[in-house]
């Protein structure tokens, strides 16, 4: 029922009334279990030890992505229906242990559909990333329809070599229907704690029409919004190569007119027209240990092609690239 089109209000009651039944079974203690996913070391090989889901999601872990020889574990975090219905509040946990290497990543983009009554949606995830391990987040984009509310929370505990890859991004909607930036609210929060408490890294992203008017407006004709968070030692060498070729990107946007604006009659014309993708990148934490990306395009292809490149580098480590059969 949760894929049912929410702009079928029949069939958006039968979708309510089996979520509200089924909240009400969970708070009787019919279902006890906390999603989770814990990985260790098991004969020299990362392994899931510990593997636990409920409804709304669960977590699907093939036995082999990519070459045989690679130590990674893959982990598939799917929305029953392809999507987050109104009300929901979701909470994940995720251990990975020392030396190990997990990636969770999505089949789809996440689609959260539109607020009933003003209610909120909620997806909150914790993490732990042992030493000299590392955790590869590479979700599809989220996609929130008109008028949803949708706030996501992620906090990561890290050691001092920990080795972190998070992509967290936002389309403008579903453009098929005529949605761009029409939701309500859209609140994003990233947190990097070190395992003795200090925090590395605190980032919020919050769009909401009613504080900011209609959001559109001023995404003018942006409409996917993406941040890459790039952490820790193995991390180094991608994030020199992602500073290059982000300095490299917005030299030619600027300076080279593309075939799109070649009409332009003059170059101060040119000048006055926007990018069609924007990037920018600053490192944080102590010995500039970890780099933050942020990006701005009209067009969620051009994104996917943009992590594709620059996160390539990441195969030797998960074994495939990421992002290889999207856009």
């Amino acid at each position: 029922w949760r894929g049912v089109s929410t702009t079928d209000s029949v069939h958006l009651t039968l979708l309510l009334v089996f979520n509200n039944q089924y909240n009400k079974k969970m708070s009787h203690g019919e279902e006890d279990k906390e999603n989770s996913v814990v990985v260790e070391k098991v004969g020299g090989r990362s392994s899931i030890t510990s593997c636990l889901s409920r409804y709304p999601i669960k977590f699907i872990s093939p036995k082999k992505v990519g070459p045989s020889n690679i130590d990674a574990v893959w982990v598939y975090i799917l929305n029953y229906g392809g999507g987050i219905v109104s009300g929901d509040h979701i909470s994940c946990k995720f251990s990975v242990g020392d030396a190990c290497t997990m990636v969770l990543t999505t089949q789809g983009s996440t689609k959260v559909y539109k607020s009933v009554g003003s209610k909120c949606s909620h997806q909150i995830l914790e993490a732990r990333v042992g030493s000299n391990a590392l955790l590869a987040i590479i979700p599809d984009p989220v996609t929130c329809f008109s008028t949803a509310r949708y706030y996501q929370k992620q906090v990561f505990t890290v050691s001092s070599d920990s080795n972190l890859v998070i992509v967290d991004w936002i389309t403008s909607g579903r453009h098929e229907s005529g949605e761009k930036w029409d939701f309500d609210l859209y609140r994003s929060t990233n947190n990097i704690f070190f395992d003795d408490g200090q925090p590395l890294f605190l980032d919020t992203m919050l769009l909401e029409k009613d504080s900011f008017g209609r959001v559109k407006e001023h995404m003018l004709d942006y409409q996917v919004i993406a941040m890459i968070v790039l952490l820790g030692p193995k991390m180094q060498f991608i994030q020199n190569l992602v500073q290059d070729n982000v300095k490299r990107i917005m030299t030619e946007q600027l300076q080279n007119p593309s075939a799109a604006l070649s009409h332009q009659k003059s170059k101060a014309d040119f000048f006055m027209t926007k990018p069609s993708l924007v990037a920018s990148c600053s490192v944080f934490g102590p010995k500039k240990i970890g780099l933050i990306v942020r990006v701005a395009s009209v067009t969620t292809e051009s994104v996917y092609k943009f992590l594709r490149h620059q996160l390539a580098p990441l195969e030797p480590m998960i074994g495939v690239p990421p992002y290889r059969n999207n856009g």
